[in-house]
């Protein structure tokens, strides 16, 4: 503990980077016959491999349809417009800007609402507040993969007539009352970037237990052409590609490992840390499973140092972190002017104490207690360290 931090010119904990993420993608040679078989059929997009890997999600998420789009931002923008969005859109300001892009695209209006302290997650309560006469949409986020309120936020829907999407871009393989998420809402939307859980390269998925919304959205995502050369409505095109869907097939089997393996991490994060002031952690609730896409840390007053500067720190033990959403939504360029005298005092103060710490497959159990020391060791030096990277 008394070892100075590598800022103060101690030893770092790691002779190399430490990334924060790392994508889980098979071996060369346990699809290179796949590979062969897209290459030599020259069937590139929209062939078997793509339908394998819809039903194969439909399956592992106990869902009625899987719509696989070529961007997870693509997906809720196809979500918004096979449903007939019109007017406003509520949403948590607390997420990634893909998730107010999708609703601009659409040409609808995002109304801003504050997240729980506590879950980090939009609430109905929150939602409701943030309803008016306007509104015809409900867009809640699974923030770093734990699951929403799925029963309070239908319910709303239900009682207010309104379409309900979840953008579930960092939740394959979560679960809420045994049950995986996916089946929520009119639809939800999941990523398949590098960054996230099952890797497709580029690529998400779209859910739903509605046939009809599901077969609207395969048009939407052919620029609204079914087929006849007469386009129905404007859609895009957002095909996910033969080779894409391939790795997203393989990266399905090693999922639930992977989540289980997350989760152990997470716990021992949490176990390492909860030892030091003023650092705090998303609650996940009662009878729900994160898939940890991410894991972060709320680094409050009483740490002794802001976030920024124990970031610093950290890099200079090799360890990648990153801020997790700062600038919220409502205060970034392009969204501002929806959000003139909103207050969202949670959203703010989320995004300027949340910092996220490594975390993805093949992080080790030493990994996580190297990086814990670490930080540890700068909370003990802080003083010294908070001159040092000033």
């Amino acid at each position: 503990m008394s070892a100075p931090p590598a800022v103060l010119r101690g030893t770092p904990a790691f002779d190399s980077l430490l990334p924060l993420v790392r994508p889980r993608l098979p071996r060369l040679s346990e699809i290179s016959g796949d590979i062969a078989n897209i290459l030599e059929s020259g069937i590139v997009t929209k062939g078997s491999y793509l339908a394998r890997f819809e039903r194969e999600v439909a399956r592992l998420l106990r869902v009625d349809h899987a719509v696989a789009v070529s961007r997870a931002t693509s997906g809720l923008m196809l979500a918004l417009q096979a449903l007939a969005v019109q007017g406003e859109v509520v949403l948590p300001s607390f997420t990634f800007m893909a998730s107010a892009s999708a609703v601009v695209w659409n040409g609808l209006t995002p109304v801003f609402a504050d997240c729980s302290p506590q879950t980090w997650n939009l609430t109905a309560e929150a939602a409701e507040a943030a309803i008016t006469p306007h509104t015809t949409a409900i867009m809640a986020i699974h923030v770093f993969g734990s699951p929403a309120d799925r029963a309070g936020l239908e319910a709303l829907a239900r009682r207010r007539g309104l379409a309900l999407i979840f953008d579930a871009a960092h939740a394959f393989g979560s679960r809420c009352g045994g049950e995986p998420v996916g089946g929520g809402g009119d639809a939800e939307v999941f990523s398949t970037t590098a960054s996230k859980l099952v890797v497709t390269g580029e690529g998400g998925v779209v859910t739903s237990r509605r046939g009809d919304l599901a077969e609207r959205i395969v048009i939407c995502r052919e620029y609204g052409n079914a087929g006849e050369y007469d386009a129905a409505f404007a859609g895009i095109n957002a095909r996910l590609s033969e080779l894409a869907a391939l790795l997203g097939i393989a990266a399905l089997p090693g999922l639930e490992g992977d989540i289980e393996h997350r989760n152990a991490l997470a716990k021992r994060y949490r176990a390492a840390l909860a030892q030091l002031p003023g650092l705090a952690f998303q609650q996940v609730d009662p009878g729900c499973r994160s898939s940890y896409n991410y894991f972060a840390v709320l680094v409050g007053e009483e740490f002794g140092l802001s976030r920024g500067a124990l970031a610093r720190a950290l890099e200079a033990e090799n360890i990648e972190t990153r801020r997790y959403f700062d600038p919220p939504v409502h205060r970034q360029q392009a969204y501002r002017r929806y959000a003139s005298g909103v207050s969202l005092p949670a959203t703010d103060r989320l995004s300027a104490q949340a910092l996220v710490l490594p975390m993805y497959a093949a992080l080790t159990v030493n990994d996580v207690d190297r990086t814990c020391d670490a930080i540890a060791r700068i909370h003990h030096h802080r003083e010294r360290v908070a001159a040092a990277v000033s």
